[in-house]
This record gives structure tokens, C-alpha cells and sequence, in this order.
């Protein structure tokens, strides 16, 4: 059977799109680990000669480098395979801020989803005053939701052109959780959640919240901000750490992203 010119040509673009995404999806994971792998190695190295972040303020330095790495390795990547043409464009796609009002109201519905059930479960350990949530959210930002800049601005589309909006989830979720594995090292840790499977447990259910965020909006930004306010919730309102807890709300996650998933893509056929 004979092809058509167009038909070949299709099929070569096609194949090329496949390389260019797997060559991306690729490059940023191995720099993205690369650059936390030197960072928490450097840690764990003053570590064993007795510096700590406990007693070395001045490691929060390279503390910051494995926080910043998918973002460093969003733009490097972009820049490289010309997808981005500098550094204002790559900023500006991340923090494009002006969008409908509802969009920011799904942000609000999938932050409730996170913390109400774990609450109503699990109970609260310890709250801070209200105010601290506001003195939270920078810290929030650089030590969380700057992350999207990679995960959902690289990693997540990549991966959807391949996977579709469930399977790329899990494997953002493997991905994420796996770089998050040196914070729970003796040296270098900088939080203290005591089973790090209720952690993966969580970053499931919020790699399909991110999900639906992305696949409805098309915003970065609202990413980047439902990453940072779940974030300063959670240090001004802090949960005991349950099985129960971390299952039902991952399970909620899931159920209500795909549910919006769902709902906006009957809108859409009814409207296109």
C-alpha cells in the first residue's frame, strides 16, 4: 500500500515530536537529579565531619540548589531544545497570573481537598497563628512551588503527549517522590515526616490535583500556587501523619481531579 507525501510527512513529524519529547523528558530528569545528587552529596559530606543545618546555617545553600534543581533544569532544557527563547519568556509562561476567576476557585476547591480530610481524620498536631500562614508563603514558594517550573511546565506535558493525564500523574508522582529521597537522609533533612511511604502517599494525590490544574487552565502559575498554598497550610496547620489520612486524601484527589478532568472535556466538545 502506497502512501501519500502528506501521509509520509505526517508520519515523520510525528516520529520526530516522540523523539523531541523523549529527548526532553530525558535530559531534565537526568539534570534536575544531577544537580540535587551534588547538592545533597556536598550536605551529607559536612554532615560526616559534623556540620549539619542544625549547626551550619551556611548549608541551606546547597540546601536551596536541590530545591531550585527542576527549576534550573526547566530553563536550561527549554533554552536548549528552543523552546523558550530566553529567560523573560520562560518567566513570563511561569508566572502568567491573569486568568478567569475560576480557574483560581478550582486552585481554592483542590487546596480544600487537601488539608479538610486529613484534618477531619488524622487531627491537628500543632497551629500557628493565622498570620504565620501569609509569613509562610515565601518560604513556601522557594522551598515548593517553584518546583512546577519543572514538574508541570516540563516533566507533566512531555509526559501527556505519551501517557495521557493518568499515567503521566503516577509517573511525575515515582519522579518527584524519588528526588524527594534525600530529605529524609539523617544528614541534610529538612523536614520530619516519619514514613516516607505517606509522603509518596500524598505527592500521588497532588501529582493528579497538579494534573487537573494544568490539563484545565494551561497556567503554570496556578500550579506553582496551588503547590505553595498547600505548602504554607500545612506548616500553619500541622496534621498528625496517618495512614488513613494520607490514603483518603490522595484517593479524594484523584477522584475529584478526574472529575473536573471529565466535566471541562465535555464542555469543550459541546462548545467546539
Amino acid at each position: 500500500m502506497r502512501l501519500h507525501s502528506c501521509q509520509v510527512c505526517s508520519g515523520k513529524q510525528d516520529y520526530g515530536e516522540k523523539a523531541m519529547s523523549r529527548k526532553i523528558i530525558i535530559q531534565f530528569t537526568v539534570l534536575t537529579f544531577l544537580i540535587a545528587g551534588i547538592a545533597w552529596g556536598i550536605c551529607v559530606g559536612f554532615g560526616l565531619l559534623g556540620f549539619t543545618i542544625e549547626n551550619a546555617l551556611w548549608l541551606y545553600v546547597f540546601v536551596a540548589f536541590c530545591a531550585f534543581s527542576p527549576t534550573f533544569a526547566s530553563y536550561v532544557i527549554l533554552k536548549k531544545n528552543n523552546k523558550v527563547n530566553g529567560f523573560r519568556e520562560w518567566f513570563r509562561n511561569i508566572f502568567a497570573f491573569k486568568c478567569h476567576w475560576r480557574f483560581y476557585l478550582l486552585v481554592v476547591i483542590l487546596c480544600v481537598v487537601d488539608k479538610v480530610p486529613k484534618i477531619a481524620v488524622s487531627g491537628l498536631e500543632e497551629v500557628q497563628p493565622l498570620y504565620m500562614f501569609f509569613a509562610f508563603l515565601p518560604v513556601a514558594l522557594i522551598f515548593g512551588g517553584i518546583e512546577e517550573a519543572g514538574w508541570s511546565y516540563v516533566l507533566r506535558p512531555e509526559l501527556e503527549k505519551k501517557f495521557g493525564l493518568v499515567f503521566s500523574s503516577i509517573i511525575v508522582a515515582v519522579t518527584w517522590a524519588a528526588w524527594h529521597i534525600p530529605v529524609f537522609l539523617p544528614q541534610g533533612r529538612i523536614e520530619s515526616i516519619p514514613w516516607f511511604a505517606l509522603f509518596a502517599i500524598d505527592i500521588l494525590g497532588a501529582s493528579f490535583a497538579l494534573g487537573a490544574i494544568i490539563k484545565i487552565t494551561k497556567n503554570v502559575f496556578l500550579c506553582v500556587l496551588f503547590h505553595t498554598i498547600t505548602n504554607a497550610v500545612s506548616m500553619t496547620f500541622n496534621t498528625y501523619n496517618t495512614l488513613l489520612g494520607s490514603v483518603l486524601t490522595a484517593f479524594l484527589f484523584i477522584v475529584v481531579s478526574l472529575s473536573l478532568v471529565l466535566i471541562h472535556d465535555r464542555k469543550c466538545k459541546q462548545l467546539g
